[in-house]
């Protein structure tokens, strides 16, 4: 289990809770544009990664994973970072977030769940009610940044509009989603090509509303021992 300090930001108000999430679901390949979903599942068999066997698919992972630290630790150089929009369900709702889906990318090829299991989870330390996102959900955008190089560079960005709704994916879920429990929403293609980074930058911006929700965390690389 991990316990968060989380800030709930409703209309004027905020609230800070310790929560203790005991289930985490990472849900991947949830693009609506199936055709395009097919596509990339092809492109990445071409380079040795195994086509998942249904989609979205949801993978079960350590809610210890989670966290809001800033700075997070990674076994060698083979891992990055992706921005998510996360969903919250807490005793009073249908919460949402921004994570990272901090993946090792060179187990990725091997095996999905594994890879899922082997880096932390990071998530900013703000959420909104769902309810008050939902008449205009399609127009948020996410935004990520990597430093690479010293250089802080656009990673991702896009609209939400490019993964399933939150009610879908919800009752699309084949794994339990108690009260209280987190699930990781699915990405966006990214500017270039998937790579690591120094440090990693998140945004899930509400233009509507005029507020964003953010989150930066430095990575620290450790040897790997031969």
């Amino acid at each position: 289990m991990s316990t968060l300090e989380l800030n709930r930001l409703s209309g004027a108000a905020t609230s800070t809770c310790a929560l203790t999430v005991a289930h985490l679901v990472i849900a991947g390949w949830t693009g609506r544009d199936t055709d395009a979903l097919e596509s990339h599942i092809r492109e990445l068999e071409a380079i040795g990664v195994k086509r998942p066997s249904r989609t979205p698919i949801f993978y079960r992972v350590a809610a210890s994973l989670l966290t809001t630290s800033s700075r997070i630790q990674v076994a060698g150089d083979d891992s990055s970072g992706e921005a998510e929009y996360v969903l919250f369900r807490l005793d009073d709702g249908l919460w949402v977030g921004v994570g990272s889906d901090h993946t090792d990318r060179k187990l990725e090829a091997l095996d999905v769940t594994l890879s899922k299991q082997l880096c932390a989870k990071p998530v900013a330390s703000d959420i909104w009610r769902y309810d008050e996102v939902a008449p205009h959900w399609d127009r948020l955008i996410l935004r990520s940044w990597a430093r690479v190089d010293g250089q802080r560079v656009l990673y991702q960005e896009g609209s939400v509009a490019a993964m399933r709704s939150p009610e879908e994916l919800l009752r699309l879920c084949t794994t339990a989603m108690p009260v209280p429990s987190a699930m990781f929403c699915g990405t966006l293609a990214v500017h270039g090509v998937v790579r690591p980074a120094m440090a990693f930058e998140i945004e899930l911006d509400d233009p509507i509303l005029g507020r964003k929700l953010t989150h930066h965390y430095d990575i620290e690389t450790l040897p790997i021992e031969t």
